[in-house]
Parts: C-alpha cells; structure tokens; sequence
C-alpha cells in the first residue's frame, strides 16, 4: 500500500515556512508522474542497473545542501559542481536518463516541474520497477543556483568507513539509526567498482586479507578484482539477486557476505544499535518493505527548496 503524507518544514517561531505534499502537480502537471514513470520504464527494460544508479543519484542528491538537484548542475567558470567530488566521480550515472525525463516532462508542461520534484519521483519508480515497494512521492521542490563540491566530499557516506562515521552522517542529515540500515537496503540492487570494496579483499600492502567473507566468496571477488587490477570492475552488491528489489541483502549480511566495509559493519556481534534491525529485515521482507518507503520520504525532506527559493531549470545540468 503506499503510504500518502504531507510534510511540514517548520521553523523555530513556528511558522510554516514550506511545504511539500503529493498533489502538489495535480493542476498544473497533472500527467507529470505517468511521464516520468513510462520514461523510467523504458530505461530500465534498457539497463536493469539504471535503477540503482538513480536511486543512487537521488541519495547523494539529498545528503548535500538538500534535495535540490544539484548533484545535476555541470561545473561552470564561476562554479565547482558536485559530479566531479570524490565520491561521484568516474561513479555517478544516469544524468543522460534525468536529461531526457526532463525533456519530456517539459514537452508536456514547460516550466512547472522542477528537476529535484523529477529525480525523487524517478527514485521511486526505479524502486517500483525493481519489484520493490511503492509510495507517495511529496512534490514541490524547486532547483538550486548552487552545487558544493566540498559538501559532496564531506556529507556522504564512503564505503570504507566504520559505523560510528555512518551513523554520524546519517544523523547529521536528521535520520535516525533505522533510516541508515533501511536505506542501505538499497544496495539490493545495482553495482559497484572495485575501488569501493578493495579494502574487503587486500591489506594496505596488496597481499590477500583473511576476510570475513567466506572463502569461495572471496575468491571470487578477488578473481575479478585483482589487488593490482582496474578500478572499474564491477561486482554485485547483492550476490544473489542484484536486478531484485528485496531482502536478501539483510540476508548476506547475516552470512558475512556484504561486499562494502559500510555494508558489512551494520552487522556485528559487537553492536546492538543496528543488527537487531538487519536481523529482523533478513527475517521479514514485509517488514523492509514497509519501512523503505518512510526513510525514503525522511530523506527526501531533507531541506527542500520551495516557495521562491531556487528556480524551475529548463534543464537540469544548467542554471537557466
């Protein structure tokens, strides 16, 4: 069932200062959701991975100065984008798909929709389209004038870090400890690099580690991802299902099987704060769907653009 809500921004004196609801487009687009729908169908049945990589897109969106699609904006003279940071570079896809929904939502209603409002409803089909759960996606952000490459640096998560470090970043956007092991049920689908998850494989001198992960599984990785290997390869996150939206990466947690450090360490014997609820989701597939849709829609209210702030770009790599 998905779950409808409207979301309050309030600020300290109590007045409303914004506010995001589900209808937000009912009169002015209101084909906006069946368009972007039908265009993320097309480039999902094109590429399963797409809808990791925009529901990956949507993530490090929010987790810098806001929801304001600038993770979008190309570097400018005068501007330091967010797609070339650390985290993002040589890593970040699915700008081209953002382009063309744009293009096609703004054939229908030129200037109404923001780029921010099409990235989180496209987040949510790619979840949908995945065989995951649905919901209502809040509507009315409006695009920012500025990307912060040094908050893209500092804000998200890296895949090497420890849980304290996770669970800081999380906290510091507003989520809570269940938002951060929810949400990393993302990586139920899609990819990474071996890059990100070398560190589980080799020590700091390239010889083999004695992982945690189980020896067949482990050769596998570093089969694929030599210690002296390209960057690029890539390796399912999810080893059992990686084009399925659902929860058997909880269960490849509880089997020592996470391919990032960042995924692994959400599982510890040593740690009571989020492996009673990796647990209860590799238990309960029922359960993860019922609360993905939640912290998505927290995460998508981190500090919204609306009212007159921003603007509606034209497209969604440029400032208009």
């Amino acid at each position: 069932m998905a779950i409808m809500a409207t979301t309050l921004i309030v600020v300290s004196n109590g007045v409303v200062q914004a506010q995001l609801t589900s209808n937000f487009y009912n009169s002015s687009c209101p084909n906006v959701q069946a368009i972007v729908r039908s265009g993320m169908r097309s480039a999902v049945q094109k590429e399963a991975r797409m809808a990791a990589s925009i529901l990956r897109l949507f993530f490090h969106d929010c987790f810098v100065q806001g929801c304001d699609a600038s993770v979008l904006l190309d570097d400018t003279p005068t501007m330091q984008g967010e797609k070339n940071a650390l985290p993002n570079a040589n890593s970040l896809r699915g700008f081209d798909v953002v382009d063309t929904l744009k293009a096609n939502v703004e054939a229908s209603c030129p200037g109404v929709v923001s780029c921010a409002d099409i990235l989180a409803l496209a987040a949510r089909d790619a979840v949908v389209l995945s065989g995951g759960p649905t919901w209502n996606v809040l509507l009315g952000r409006r695009d920012s004038l500025t990307a912060s490459y040094s908050g893209a640096n500092a804000n998200l998560p890296a895949p090497f870090e420890d849980l304290n470090a996770l669970i800081n970043k999380f906290q510091a956007q507003g989520l809570s400890i269940s938002d951060l092991v929810t949400l990393s049920g993302a990586h139920t689908i899609g990819q990474a690099r071996c890059v990100n998850f070398r560190t589980r494989l080799y020590n700091e001198d390239g010889t083999k580690k004695n992982s945690t992960l189980s020896i067949a599984y482990l050769q596998q990785l570093q089969s694929n991802c030599p210690s002296n290997g390209s960057d690029d390869n890539l390796a399912p996150l999810d080893l059992r299902t990686a084009t399925r939206f659902d929860n058997c990466y909880f269960n490849n947690l509880v089997s020592q099987k996470g391919l990032l450090d960042s995924d692994q360490v959400l599982f510890s014997s040593n740690d009571s704060s989020t492996t009673p609820i990796v647990q209860k989701y590799a238990q309960s597939g029922r359960g993860f769907f019922a609360n993905f849709p939640s912290s998505m829609i927290s995460m998508g209210n981190i500090s919204p653009l609306t009212g007159t702030s921003g603007q509606i770009r034209t497209k969604c790599h440029a400032i208009n």
